[in-house]
């Protein structure tokens, strides 16, 4: 029963197709940011440079969630008319 604590990583070959497991391994680890968390610890980041890093995602969050929101309010169905009477 210990393996099944591994399971949640584990990708099984199917058909043979290595391929396809490798794709979708490094789809998952791309989405976990562990090829990021490996590219930033391979050299030394300078801690100006940490700071300008983190300020920047920090931006680029604030930026995405209010795009966001504003596709939101967009792509709603029943918005009040915000001029009436002028289409």
């Amino acid at each position: 029963m210990q393996w099944q604590r591994y399971m949640a990583r584990t990708i099984l070959v199917q058909n043979n197709n290595v391929e396809e497991a490798c794709r979708l391994l490094n789809r998952i680890v791309g989405k976990e940011g562990i090829f990021d968390q490996y590219r930033r610890t391979r050299y030394y980041e300078k801690p100006f440079q940490v700071r300008r890093r983190i300020n920047f995602e920090k931006c680029k969050a604030i930026y995405n969630e209010d795009m966001d929101r504003k596709i939101q309010f967009v792509l709603r169905k029943n918005r009040v008319e915000p001029f009436p009477g002028c289409s």
